[in-house]
């Protein structure tokens, strides 16, 4: 019976591909499992608490709804949630895809959403120029807070998670100072509210009786994330960024410089941070909290993680991610279950993806085994 078990795993996992899909899911798979567990030992129901999460983020509907208020508004609500987490996780996959490790994610979605705000937030522009110039803003200083990091690491050699925790800091108080001495609101102690002419969010939008919000980002989150696919698949820039993923010394024998293209990844990577932070900071929210740094920045190193760095496995990892975190207040409500397990299911995501190159190196011994066990039984028969 073991071994007819192993000879279907290994039929299952025989290539690294089907892997890099049944790895995730199988992490997926657990962490409910087990935060099912958790849920039944403080006394409620797991289904009916999964069914709430589902419920919450609008993809199946509610029992019932207030005024103006629908399934569609939620499904829109959710979508607006999403889309700075894609981002962010394409941020994060691709300085992963080059052996960089960019945790300055929150930091560069911060100085770019706060450029942004000021340049284009407070101005007079009309909507059909400030919102172009949003996003151009918040590529453009995304890029360059990615790139230093970049620079530092291939002229000085520094450390791009040190780097990127020293910048975290530096913009985190130098941007709260900012906010508090020159834009701060008296009332929400927040920075003050961007015009609706900038706002990547289109507010109250009366559809079939129902007011609700439409991320214009979702689409460009989209475009982006089948673009990086063909960047880094049917590229040479792609493929040099691999390259110099799996192994820098053999890439600059290879004649590809190393350095130019690590700067390169970290723009890329600090422009789609910056996407990450307009479509936060203007569009989902309307202003910046002074001294915090957004949670979106930190939770796209699970998310991207959790999708082995592939654009397209980002983009689903980031819609299960969301599903967990924006139905977990009407989770809540309903099966009384605290919010707090929606962020225990997350951590166990991300603990059981950490552990997929231990499932690759268990799953390749089971390979091998029946792969020694067949050839012992081809010998007998011979």
């Amino acid at each position: 019976m073991k071994t007819n078990i192993k000879q279907v795993i290994a039929k299952l996992t025989k290539d690294e591909k089907r892997q890099e899909m049944l790895v995730p899911i199988f992490a997926v798979l657990v962490s409910l499992m087990v935060g099912a567990i958790v849920i039944g030992i403080i006394g409620s129901n797991p289904l009916g608490a999964y069914h709430n999460l589902l419920q919450g983020s609008g993809i199946l509907p509610k029992s019932s709804y207030a005024g103006g208020k629908g399934m569609l508004t939620d499904f829109m609500s959710f979508l607006n949630a999403l889309t700075p987490l894609i981002f962010g996780a394409l941020a994060v996959a691709v300085a992963f895809k080059t052996g960089l490790f960019n945790i300055g994610v929150s930091s560069q979605m911060l100085f770019a959403g706060f450029m942004a705000t000021i340049i284009v937030g407070y101005s007079d522009m009309s909507s059909f120029m400030a919102k172009p110039m949003v996003l151009i803003i918040g590529m453009i200083c995304g890029a360059l807070l990615g790139g230093l990091i970049g620079y530092l690491k291939y002229r000085f050699n520094i450390n791009e998670v040190v780097s990127c925790i020293m910048v975290n800091y530096i913009f985190q108080y130098v941007i709260s100072f900012f906010i508090n001495m020159f834009y701060v609101d008296a009332v929400s102690r927040q920075s003050k509210n961007i015009s609706e002419a900038a706002s990547l969010t289109l507010k109250n939008v009366e559809f079939m009786g129902m007011k609700m919000e439409v991320p214009l980002g979702i689409i460009l989150a989209v475009l982006a994330t089948f673009g990086l696919k063909f960047i880094l698949d049917k590229t040479k820039l792609g493929y040099e960024m691999k390259t110099v993923g799996a192994n820098q010394k053999a890439a600059k024998y290879a004649g590809i410089k190393v350095g130019r293209t690590m700067i390169i990844a970290m723009l890329i990577s600090g422009a789609l941070a910056g996407l990450a932070g307009v479509t936060y900071y203007l569009g989902y929210n309307t202003s910046i909290q002074p001294r915090v740094l957004s949670s979106v920045g930190y939770d796209s190193i699970a998310v991207s993680l959790l999708g082995n760095a592939n654009p397209i496995g980002s983009m689903i990892s980031a819609f299960l991610i969301t599903i967990i975190s924006k139905g977990s207040t009407y989770m809540s409500s309903s099966a009384g279950v605290p919010q707090e397990i929606s962020s225990v299911i997350t951590a166990l995501i991300l603990l059981f993806s950490a552990c997929g190159v231990y499932i690759k190196y268990r799953l390749k011994r089971i390979k091998d085994e029946v792969e020694e066990k067949n050839m012992d039984e081809q010998k007998e028969e011979a």
